[in-house]
């Protein structure tokens, strides 16, 4: 199957693209039919599919590059101490929401994600403003 985002000749039954990442076919979860990745609705059944994002979308959106303004990106990769490394004192910010699940659980999870992308926002915007970067990290239980 040829990816339809980069043109990759992919071998049959492959479900993500070889070369990058994107969803190749995507199954009904009503009958099971295989659907192109881009269908909205199934061939099979007609049950609307759920929209999909590929695993490269995924990853993009959570690379460090993706917190980071890229005025400081590119001072941080031209910065000599890119390559040798520097021994230096930082700070280090750990952030928790307490009474995230009792918050959530009154929400409508569209509002949650409001709410959690607010506050990410104003963490982030004090970070960058003292040239600081970002890595994101989720604890999993």
């Amino acid at each position: 199957m040829q990816c339809p985002q980069c043109q990759t000749a992919n071998r049959v039954g492959r479900k993500f693209c070889a070369a990058c990442g994107r969803m190749l076919a995507l199954t009904c979860p009503q009958c099971a039919f295989v659907n192109e990745p881009d269908d909205r609705f199934c061939g099979g059944c007609g049950q609307a599919l759920a929209p999909t994002t590929s695993t490269s979308d995924l990853l993009q959106e959570h690379t460090p590059v993706a917190y980071t303004p890229k005025h400081l990106a590119d001072k941080i990769l031209t910065a000599r101490s890119a390559l040798e490394g520097e021994r230096k004192q930082v700070t280090v910010l750990f952030a928790d929401t307490a009474g995230f699940t009792a918050l959530a659980r009154g929400l409508d999870p569209e509002v949650v994600h409001e709410v959690m992308d607010h506050c990410f926002g104003l963490i982030t915007a004090e970070v960058h403003r003292f040239e600081g970067t970002i890595t994101s990290t989720q604890a999993t239980a």
